[in-house]
């Protein structure tokens, strides 16, 4: 089936369920979009890689990782959250969730154990001088290589726990580069295994000896699930994505549990060799494995990029990504009524700069986008969404 951009119009057009619409604003202080990282404030440089839940009091936590010295995915990076109590249209101050001293902290992925409200975080930190394709080649001490983590929060988001480490629980040992998310991470409400917490992660894998490869060869990126089932106490690898034939070469990855209990797995496509930038799989088994490796979804258009996945309540499956295939830009909301066979409905939030993002579930009506915009790049801030599903 084809999958073609629809305007607003053509969408409200449509009479089959799922298709997305801007939230009226219902007043000059209740907006559409809000900002809720700008660039250059707070002593930061650049605010980048956004994740947005909703805590067990209703309010929104949005997570960013602040950039003090540049745009640049190395450096002094400290993990950074605004809460809203209005569903998103303002925001409070700014909160240091996590700070490394010169070094990187972030890659957040939240995620609300329904058992307890407890907001539980994982990230990624290396030392602020290693970069990734220095990782990849394995030239990185262990101790200043990626390392993941998880600290929580009793009280929605207030205060927060010193991170834990968890590498050797979650990190193979031939696994050089790895970062968590960087999106929400969802907890299962059906089936066996409700109420486990799985996270979507990547990771790239050292070359088999005698290859000649040195590992920053894109096909060594693979993607991967985690999964508690304590709460966030202790964590475990699930499924893995291990192929490295550099067909599909997963990466950033997000997950949505379909309704039945079915996982949907959809990740970023590195460069693969196969058509498209983005893939997709299914875990039915609750995260533990996939019941197929990841495969092409050709006709989902996007640019090399991380996107987001959300399953709307009593609604369509939803997919966020900039559209545009050569640029990042025009961040646009997708949906599926058959659990991402295909893609017919879509509402394009603007035809600026945009990159990252992430979905969060506001009321049975109502879900918000978090995502990289700006006028003339996609870092200049960070802003809030909000959408109508139409019924």
């Amino acid at each position: 089936m084809t999958r073609t951009l629809r305007t607003a119009a053509a969408c409200a057009a449509l009479a089959a369920a799922g298709c997305l619409a801007a939230a009226p604003a219902q007043a000059a202080s209740r907006p559409q979009e809000s900002t809720v990282f700008a660039a250059g404030t707070d002593g930061y440089d650049t605010f980048r890689i956004p994740a947005v839940v909703e805590a067990a009091d209703g309010d929104l936590l949005a997570f960013a990782e602040g950039r003090r010295t540049g745009a640049g995915d190395t450096g002094d990076i400290d993990l950074v959250l605004r809460r809203s109590g209005d569903g998103g249209r303002s925001w409070g101050p700014l909160q240091v969730v996590g700070d490394n001293g010169p070094n990187t902290f972030g890659n957040p992925v939240p995620v609300v154990d329904p058992a307890t409200g407890r907001v539980v975080l994982l990230s990624t930190h290396n030392a602020g001088d290693a970069h990734e394709s220095a990782i990849r080649r394995g030239e990185v001490d262990a101790a200043d290589s990626r390392r993941v983590w998880v600290q929580y929060s009793d009280d929605d988001g207030a205060t927060w726990s010193e991170p834990r480490e968890i590498t050797a629980e979650v990190k193979r040992p031939d696994w050089r580069w790895y970062a968590t998310g960087p999106v929400h991470g969802i907890a299962l409400e059906e089936g066996p295994h409700a109420g486990r917490l799985v996270v979507p992660a990547n990771h790239s894998a050292a070359p088999p000896e005698g290859s000649g490869d040195q590992g920053d060869e894109d096909a060594y990126y693979g993607a991967h699930l985690l999964y508690s089932d304590d709460g966030g106490a202790s964590w475990e690898i699930g499924a893995v994505d291990d192929a490295y034939e550099g067909e599909v070469n997963g990466n950033e990855t997000t997950v949505a549990e379909l309704p039945g209990g079915t996982i949907y797995v959809n990740s970023r496509d590195q460069n693969g060799t196969a058509a498209g930038t983005r893939a997709s799989a299914l875990s039915t088994d609750g995260g533990a494995s996939l019941a197929a490796p990841l495969a092409p979804e050709p006709e989902l258009t996007a640019p090399v990029v991380q996107g987001s996945v959300l399953q709307a309540e009593r609604g369509p499956l939803l997919f966020a990504a900039p559209a545009d295939p050569s640029a990042r830009r025009a961040l646009t909301v997708r949906a599926s009524t058959d659990g991402g066979e295909s893609w017919p409905r879509s509402y394009r939030l603007s035809d600026a700069p945009a990159a990252y993002s992430d979905l969060v579930q506001l009321n049975a009506a109502t879900v918000g986008v978090l995502y990289e915009t700006g006028t003339a790049g996609p870092y200049e801030r960070i802003a809030f969404h909000r959408l109508r599903l139409r019924p």
